[in-house]
Formats: structure tokens, sequence, C-alpha cells
């Protein structure tokens, strides 16, 4: 598609009356032309020779560059652009090392190690560095799979013959490193470890990843082996601090991306309202269709894992207040958009929030796609209709190998996707990418946008269409594109020195093998503190030479990498006894408890009974029409001010630790096509605590006053201002406003004045709050500015009501929260 057809098409695209207003702003990214290099002179001749007969007579300037870092022993991280063609760069010094003793029995023998955030991306470089290895004949590049799907017998085969074995981080805690006796002739000659997709890796996840890779690193030098460490990014600002926080020592950076692009034309859209029917509307058309998909796809199997924006963790999902705009949902205006351009044969990926998203996409383009090939008596429209597919987790393998290669062939003209086809498997020439919501960050955004237009033709064009959201950060985006094309995109925040991600790993460590005295700063400054402090427990004991695992329990069970918060709850159809699937324990209380309305792979379950200490919740198939939300109560005291300032007119910014408190106490049932509340039912379920990291402003009630805030709104305002904070917070830091929580107080009993929470919704913090502490500034500027521009009166999805929020969203006070805001407006 050339670069005029992608404008030709966004003009087509909005010209219909009901998409006037629809197009935003335009972006055009001009094509740029390749900056080769040379294969280095180390390079074994035979991958030169396989890959000029591919076509490539020499690298683009950063593979170049980063195999050479590598080749060289220099820890090195690669932060291009998709497509940029980053697995050639780590391939040529590992299959250059690998292959060595075949023409030279002198050189040392070489492994390497391969890690990837999904398996779907684990078998795309299966199938890339097999198909390199054989044309080249290298043969003692025996490379393997080695994850949870992998046969036992098979284990034994990749533990003793395996030279680069494919994991990921679980893998290595659970499976690898506990048995590191049974890898010892792999991990002798381990030569790199390659860490790909590494900007995946944030939060407490990526706290997690961090201590697994350094327990790698010792387990290696036991074995005598200092691998070098190849990663690959997307493009992230400060490439080089992410990553060198992620292995444990400074890393080299190799920004510089000399692969051709394509041209790309790029629009935000925010959907048009909603079209009444008879001139009232009808409340099935609002609330039925669209209402159903939650948060436009942040649905609960899907959504949030986390804190909660408001005052209970989960979904609350607050009831549309009368007087809000009705937009046309992004789900639905994704699949219209992708059913006209599927139309045009457009080969166009939709990016969905959550699986249900992607089947919703994927079937309204469909239906429309079927309903004007009947009208119209069109065989073509018929077949293109029967040409679109969706994509998501909870496919089988097999399922999803098959839909990727036939995006890849043309079979199919469209995809509808959760983020699993983000990361960098090869779906080379798509003609368009509809992006249908905020991905959380501004690097995944670009990571979506450059599937688009992938064929390394300099000349060609694409198109990238970032749909809104009725939500505040989304709706922001759109009329501010600076958001978007004049910053940079997002550092990966974690922090590997959270306690309560090092503890249990300092467990796994000392199982795996004792901890020596002066080895433990590998782990970080505060590692020692926590040794000792596990020895007074008695889970370790200390040593003159060290600390030792005395407990018989496995140490590695006591970690979570995923950071969910508990043993996953268990959801099984009580009539049948089938295991339907599972949910994190940290949303369980408000997606699974009794009376909950529970959507599972397209089929409604209302929940009979959860058991909070079996970990189950026993379900019966039904399809009710109404909807359930949670309600709840949350406290939070002050453990430890860890940092304050003086703000201004004596508001105090402040960061620490808190403990965060919540119980669920009832629900409301709501009609599935109004969403007027039927009934509210009590619930009695224990509380659950969270030790966090929190960001939070003081404000001195005579500041308030003076301000014109009147006492009885003071509450709503506050309210309000911290839902927009949480909602914009995802501008600053790699977070989606579900891995954050708040809560407000018009006198909160540890401040003892009007105060604002933010914190983390994952034990120890996760990196987040402090992000917005750092650039509190710009935070409140962006909130006080979204809420300013938003033109409903009384507040909206788009700007303070928060879909998950478990008071209901009461009070809410939009204008006094304007008012409350320029107080802190810097």
């Amino acid at each position: 598609m050339h670069e005029g057809r992608a404008a030709d098409l966004l003009a087509e695209l909005s010209a219909p009356l009901t998409r006037r207003t629809c197009l935003t702003h335009v972006e055009r990214r001009p094509a740029r032309a390749g900056r080769t290099g040379a294969f280095p002179e180390w390079t074994d001749p035979r991958l030169v020779q396989h890959l000029a007969a591919r076509g490539i007579t020499a690298p683009w300037i950063h593979q170049e560059q980063a195999a050479s870092l590598a080749h060289a022993g220099q820890d090195v991280v690669l932060a291009t652009a998709t497509a940029s063609g980053k697995s050639l760069a780590y391939l040529l010094p590992v299959l250059t090392a690998i292959g060595a003793r075949e023409h030279d029995p002198e050189a040392p023998r070489a492994t390497a190690l391969y890690f990837s955030p999904t398996k779907a991306l684990a078998a795309d470089q299966l199938t890339n560095i097999t198909a390199m290895a054989d044309g080249a004949g290298i043969r003692d590049a025996r490379v393997a799979v080695y994850d949870g799907d992998t046969p036992t017998e098979q284990r034994r085969w990749v533990r003793r013959h395996g030279t680069v074995v494919l994991t990921n981080p679980d893998m290595l805690h659970f499976g690898i490193l506990p048995g590191h006796e049974q890898w010892a002739h792999f991990l002798r000659a381990l030569r790199y470890v390659v860490i790909d997709e590494c900007h995946s890796y944030r939060g407490v996840f990526g706290s997690h990843v961090a201590m697994v890779l350094r327990r790698l690193r010792r387990i290696a030098a036991h074995y005598r082996a200092e691998p070098t460490f190849v990663l690959a990014s997307a493009t992230t600002a400060n490439p080089e601090l992410s990553a060198s926080r992620l292995i444990g020592r400074d890393v080299t950076p190799v920004t510089e991306d000399g692969s051709p692009r394509a041209g790309l034309t790029i629009g935000l859209w925010e959907p048009g309202t909603r079209t009444p029917v008879d001139g009232r509307g009808d409340p099935a058309r609002w609330h039925g269709a669209d209402g159903a998909d939650g948060a436009d796809g942040a649905d609960g199997a899907d959504g949030a894992e986390g804190a909660d924006d408001g005052h209970a963790p989960g979904d609350g999902g607050g009831a549309r207040r009368s007087e809000d705009p009705l937009r046309r949902s992004a789900t639905s205006e994704a699949g219209a958009l992708l059913a006209d351009l599927v139309e045009r044969d457009v080969q166009t990926l939709v990016f969905a929030r959550s699986r249900r998203g992607a089947e919703l996409v994927s079937g309204g383009a469909r239906r429309l796609l079927e309903q004007k090939a009947e009208q119209t008596a069109s065989p073509r429209l018929a077949e293109s209709a029967a040409r679109i597919a969706a994509y998501r987790g909870g496919y089988l393998a097999r399922e999803r190998r098959h839909l990727e290669d036939a995006l890849r062939s043309g079979e199919l003209r469209a995809l509808a996707s959760t983020n699993a086809l983000e990361l960098g498997i090869d779906i080379a020439g798509l003609d368009a990418v509809v992006v249908a919501g905020w991905p959380g960050t501004r690097a995944s955004l670009w990571q979506q946008f450059g599937r688009a237009g992938r064929r390394q033709d300099a000349g060609g064009g694409a198109l990238a269409l970032f749909v809104a959201r009725e939500d505040p950060l989304d709706t922001y985006v759109v009329h501010h594109p600076e958001t978007v094309f004049g910053a940079e995109v997002e550092a990966a925040v974690f922090d590997p020195a959270n306690p309560y991600v090092m503890t249990p790993h300092l467990c796994a460590a000392a199982s795996e093998l004792a901890i020596r005295d002066g080895e433990e700063g590998i782990f970080g400054p505060t590692a020692r503190d926590l040794l000792t402090t596990l020895a007074a427990r008695g889970v370790l004991r200390a040593r003159a030479t060290g600390w030792y695992w005395t407990l018989s329990d496995s140490a590695h069970e006591l970690t979570d990498l995923r950071g969910s918060g508990g043993e996953p709850v268990r959801i099984v159809e009580q009539a049948t006894g089938s295991l339907l699937g599972t949910v994190d324990a940290a949303s369980a209380h408000t997606q699974v408890h009794d009376g909950a309305v529970y959507l599972h792979q397209g089929t409604n379950f209302v929940v009979n009974h959860l058991d909070v200490e079996q970990a189950v919740a026993f379900v019966r198939r039904e399809d009710p029409l109404h909807t359930t939300h949670p309600q709840s109560a949350s406290t939070l005291r002050i453990r430890q001010v860890e940092r304050e300032v003086p703000w201004q007119d004596g508001v105090r910014l402040c960061f620490g630790t808190v403990d965060v408190t919540d119980q669920v106490t009832g629900y409301q049932v709501r009609d599935v096509f109004t969403q007027a509340v039927l009934a509210q039912h009590p619930l009695d379920l224990p509380p659950r605590t969270l030790t966090t990291k929190a960001v939070w402003w003081v404000i001195p009630r005579e500041r308030a006053d003076a301000a014109g805030i009147p006492g009885e709104e003071l509450p709503g305002a506050l309210h309000a201002a911290e839902h927009a904070a949480i909602s914009m917070l995802p501008l600053l830091a790699t977070c989606d406003r579900w891995d954050i929580g708040g809560l407000s107080a018009a006198h909160h009993e540890d401040t003892e004045e009007p105060t604002i929470f933010v914190y983390d919704g994952a034990p120890g913090g996760a990196g987040f709050a402090e992000r917005g502490a750092d650039d509190a500034a710009a935070w409140v500027r962006a909130t006080a500015d979204m809420i300013d521009e938003c033109p409903c009166e009384a507040g909206c999805p788009a700007c303070v009501v928060s879909p998950k929020c478990g008071n209901g969203n009461e009070p809410l006070s939009k204008p006094e929260a304007t008012r409350l805001l320029e107080l802190l407006r810097p």
C-alpha cells in the first residue's frame, strides 16, 4: 500500500456523517531508507553465505554494533523499533560461538539461554533460529524449547544435548535453577543469555525477574561461567538503566536504528455519540451491546489484577450518570472500522484490550460484512467476512500457529487480537493497525503501531489508528497529540530492592546453593540485612561461611513471580465438577463472590459460593438479565513517610509505605440494559491488607476553604480528583490504571487533613507511585487539563467517573475537583 493510499483510506473512513468529527489528529511519518554496515570479520562464514542466499548481504548498523559488543563480552541492550531485525544481532555471536568447534576443535564449547515473555514468541524464535542454524549447516546448534509444555523425555534430551535453549523466567525459577546439578554440562559452557522483549518486564513481575536473573548469574559463576547478556527491547527511555537494573550490572545501549521503515500515516480517533433511535435513544443500544463490554474490554477475566481506583480492589463498574454523553464504545467502533478496511481489501490487525474485546471486534466486523453481503448480494463480501478471526490467549497452540500462518500467507485478511501479537512474532506486510483503547504505555502503543508496514520497503506506506475509549486518559490523548508524538516513551519501572520480592528469592537462592559470606551483594545492598532477619526467624541458618536453607519445604513455592497475591481461585461448575478456569487471589473477592455474574469464554455463570479457605468458587450456568457490581470499604494507614516536600501554599507531597485494608461488603444487581440498580445484597468476606508504596497530597483544610470549596462538597472533590489522577498516571509510568489504586478522605486519621492517596496495587510496591512522586508537577498539570477540557458538567467516564470504583462513583464533584486541582497545579 503506497503512502498516498493510506491518507486516502483515512479520508474515506472519516467521510460518513456519523464520523465527521471522529478524526482528531493526523500524523505522517515519512519512509526511511536503511543504513547498512558490514558483517564482523569473526562471523561464521557459513552464516554469511546463508544470509546472502536469503538476500541479506549486509547487516543494518545497529545489528553490527550490538553483535560486535556481545562478541567482545560486553553486556548490551538493543532498543530499536518493531521489525528492525533485533534477532539477527544476537544470533550472529550466538551461532558463531556454538559452531566454532566444528572447524576448530580447540575452541571452547558454547551454549546459550534465550528468554521470552510469551510462549508464542518462543515458538516463533524456535522456527527462526532452527532455520538459520540448519540453513548455515551449524550442526552443533541443537535448538529446543524448555517450558511447562515440554514432555518429560524431551526435557532429559534438552538438559543433556541442547545448546540453544528457549525458556521463560517462570521455568528458570521453578524448573532449571532448583535442579541446576542436572544442567551442569549446559551451564559450564553458558556463553550468552538473550532476554527478548525486555521492556515487558516491569512492575512487580519485573522485580521478580531481576531477582531470578541474579540467581542465574550466581549459579553460572558456581560452574565457572560468566555469560554475556544480550537484551532486546522496544524503543524506551534510558534502556540501559532498565536493562542494568534487570540483570544487576552495567549494560551498553545500542539505540541508533539503521533499518528501513515504510511510511506510516497515524490517525487519532474519538468515537462519536451513539445514534439515537426515534429521537429518544435506545437503552439496549447504549447498555446492552456496549455496556456488557465492561470498560471497553477491561472485563473481569482479563482486566485488573491489582488495586482498584476508588475504594475496592477489582472491578467496580460505577453506574452511568444520566447527563453523561453517550459515545460509541471503542470495541464497537473498532469492529466497524475493521469491516470497512476488510471491505477495501486492507489487511488489518486490531489490538483489543481483552480477550473478550478481541472476540467482540472480530464478531462485530464479520456480522457487518455479512449483513452488507446479504443486502448487496455480494459473494466477495461474504468471502471477506469469513477471512476475519480473533487471536488471544486461551486458544490451543496449534490454533494460534494456524492463525499466524494464515495471516502471513494472506489467507486471513484481518485479526482482532489481545496484546499477544504485540511482541516480536514475525508477521510482515500488514497494511493497517487499529488500537482499540490505550494499551497502557506509549512504548506498547508504538510497538502495536509498528505492526503496520513491517515489510522493509522504504517506499511503502501503512495506516495506524488509535481509537479512544470513553476514558480520561484515552480522551486526553486524542485531544493532546503531543502526548504521543512529542514525548519520549516511558522507562520500564520496577524495583528489585522491594523486600517483599527479594526475601523469597534469597530463600530460593540459599536452597539452590548456600549463600556464602560476601556474595550476597549480587542481590543488592539490602540483601545482608534481609538475610540476617531470615536467620533470626529460623528460616535460614547463619554460619561463619554464610546462610543455609533449613526447611524441608520447597523455597521456590514461596515465590509468586506474577505478584497475584496468593493461590489462584479455581472456578468449578458445580453440576459437572469441571474446572472452567482460575482467577487470581487478589481479584477473587470482587469477581467471583457469592451471587456474582461471571463471564467465561462467552458464557455467563452465576457464583453459588466462594470458598475462601479452599480457594474455589462453585458456579452454575445461567444467563441472567442483570450484572453484579461489588461494593467495598477501604482504610489506609501510613506506615512510614520516606519523602516529604512542601508543594505550594501549605500543600505537602509525600511518598512512603502504607497499609491498605479492603473488604468487599456487598454487591449491587443492575439491569443489563439500563444499568438501573435492582437490588443490594450484603456479603461476609474477610478483609485483605496490602502493604505497598503510595504517593499522597496533604491539603490543609484552610486552603480548601480559601479556594471556595464548600465543606459538604470536599469529599466529592477529593474523590473526583483521585479518580482523575489515577487515570492519568500511566502517561508517566509504565503502568495501567488497573495496576494502581487510590483513596481519599476529607479528614484522614494519620495526616489530620484532607488527603488524596494513590498507591501501587502490589505488595511492597511496583515503582509506579514513586514515578508519580518524581514527576508530580507534570502529573498534576495533565490531570487538571484533562478535567478542564472535558465538556460534561457533572462528570463522566471521560474525566472523573471510574469503571471500577468500589463506592459506585459516589460522592463525586467535578466542579469542585477543578478548584482543588488548581491548588495543586504548579
